[in-house]
């Protein structure tokens, strides 16, 4: 049974001639709330994996107070067209707890 806690929007572009992979996270909506006031600090947490391995990881800015950040943010990873086949992206939003 799948818990619903909230959508991601986001937008994935690879230009193969200049091997770079453009991943914009856009905005979450209906996040569940993580703290005891009933909101959250959310930021989002993407890794380039290959094989299992994390290669390199990005985050965006966090969000205070809120289940339905806005962020317009651009993570770029560089990615020679040869290794395409072999990466992954694991992408996760988070709670930022001070």
């Amino acid at each position: 049974e799948s818990i619903d806690l909230g959508e991601i929007m986001f937008s994935l572009c690879y230009l193969p001639t200049a091997g770079r992979m453009t991943l914009t996270v856009i905005k979450c909506q209906n996040l569940k709330a993580m703290d005891i006031t009933g909101a959250s600090d959310p930021y989002v947490k993407v890794s380039l994996m290959c094989e299992g391995r994390r290669l390199k990881k990005r985050k965006t800015t966090t969000k205070k107070n809120t289940l339905n950040p806005v962020y317009n943010e651009a993570i770029i990873f560089d990615i020679p067209p040869e290794n395409m086949d072999q990466v992954s992206l694991s992408i996760a939003v988070m709670d930022y707890d001070r």
